[in-house]
């Protein structure tokens, strides 16, 4: 049974969410390389915790926020919100996102206090190379297409397993292993770890996150087309997993 709650909770839940997500992928990649010097399975590793725990997530906190856990995801719910009449306002935007932030940094901080790492060190791991960018614009561009194409086609229900098992994959097929994420993109640079990246790396990076966004939105509207008006509330508002649409409190909050 899903359930309406008011947009503080909604956004609580994105915090949340987003540093649990941060925390795993931080966690996984430092435990990884730990065990094996063996780049191939620390990548097998990190890979299928995350695919794990995102589905985790995905499907616990889908029913409240939507589970966006990610800015782009965000974003491009507002602007089929927008176009359709329905979805995420810009209201809801400017507080999801950044809760995602914030949670993205506390997952990392957490990360590190879970290994005995510094609470906050800087990432040295640069990773500024087009190639890299490349990849992080791929991996994003599939990620949007991925979440509204499900809704597009009244698959929105498969979110948990489908955005899961995409993001596992995106992890090998591309060159930067798939953040497609600006929120973990900034976690990261606050673990000097393994998964960390450096701060110079940040903002390239997230810049080819919202090259992939336009790409991945224009491809959806290509493919997909726009929903039936009576499906609209479903498509944009149910990025990305359905969940019941917010009712106003009796305090007007």
């Amino acid at each position: 049974m899903t359930q309406t709650a008011s947009l503080g909770r909604r956004a609580a839940v994105e915090c949340v969410g987003t540093g649990a997500l941060v925390a795993v992928a931080v966690g996984a990649g430092v435990q990884a390389t730990a065990l094996s010097r063996d780049a191939g399975v620390q990548l097998l590793a990190c890979s299928l915790a995350t695919v794990f725990g995102l589905g985790v997530l995905l499907a616990l906190f889908g029913p409240i926020s939507g589970a966006h856990l990610n800015p782009v995801v965000t974003l491009a719910a507002w602007w089929h919100g927008r176009r359709e009449g329905a979805g995420p306002g810009a209201r809801e935007a400017a507080a999801y996102i950044p809760a995602q932030v914030a949670g993205a940094i506390g997952g990392a901080v957490l990360a590190n206090a879970m290994f005995a790492q510094p609470l906050v060190r800087w990432s040295t791991h640069d990773r500024s190379a087009p190639h890299l960018w490349l990849g992080e614009a791929v991996a994003t561009a599939g990620l949007v297409l991925l979440a509204f194409g499900l809704t597009r086609t009244g698959r929105a229900h498969l979110a948990p397993v489908a955005v899961a098992c995409y993001i596992g994959a995106a992890y090998w097929f591309t060159s930067s292993t798939s953040f497609a994420n600006p929120a973990l993109t900034i976690g990261r640079a606050f673990t000097d770890t393994a998964p960390g990246i450096a701060p110079a790396s940040v903002l390239p990076f997230v810049a080819a996150q919202l090259v992939g966004l336009v790409v991945g939105v224009a491809l959806a509207a290509v493919l997909f087309g726009r929903a039936a008006p009576a499906a609209a509330p479903a498509a944009a508002q149910d990025a990305v997993v359905p969940h019941a649409e917010d009712q106003p409190a009796a305090s007007g909050h």
